[in-house]
């Protein structure tokens, strides 16, 4: 919020005066003018808060009893903690096999969970620098 603030604040008063005196009402500015001129800065926002709903999983383990409704990282999140470890029936492996160890079993599963976030990153990456620096607060 701070930081959309800020960058608002800074817009120039200039170009919103001339809108108006072109005969645009407030609605008009706002889908013509602001928004098109904070899409670095929506795209950071955007970004900061697909990755904190994507992490989130205090909230689901309050709420949902239901296991079978608990989203991703709620089941890797207990996978970890409680350490599991999957059996060999369970891998559709023979009883015979040996698993890998339980860390680099941990390890691969925090790492596939953050692909989504990974897939998405590029198509706002160019736009990450310029929106945090355009609307962080200046001294």
């Amino acid at each position: 919020m701070i930081v959309l603030r800020a960058f608002f604040m800074e817009l120039p008063r200039e170009i919103i005066d001339s809108a108006r005196i072109d005969g645009a009402g407030d609605f008009a500015i706002l889908w013509r003018i602001v928004l098109p001129m904070s899409k670095a800065v929506l795209a950071v926002i955007g970004l900061f808060y697909a990755v904190g709903y994507w992490n989130s999983f205090f909230t689901p383990l309050l709420y949902l009893q239901d296991t079978a409704k608990w989203p991703l990282q709620l089941v890797l999140r207990t996978y970890v903690v409680n350490q599991t470890q999957l059996g060999v029936d369970q891998l559709g492996g023979t009883s015979g096999a040996q698993l890998p160890p339980q860390q680099a079993l941990e390890m691969a599963i925090l790492v596939l969970s953050i692909i989504p976030i990974l897939l998405v990153y590029p198509f706002v990456q160019r736009h990450f620098t310029r929106g945090v620096l355009i609307g962080a607060v200046k001294g």
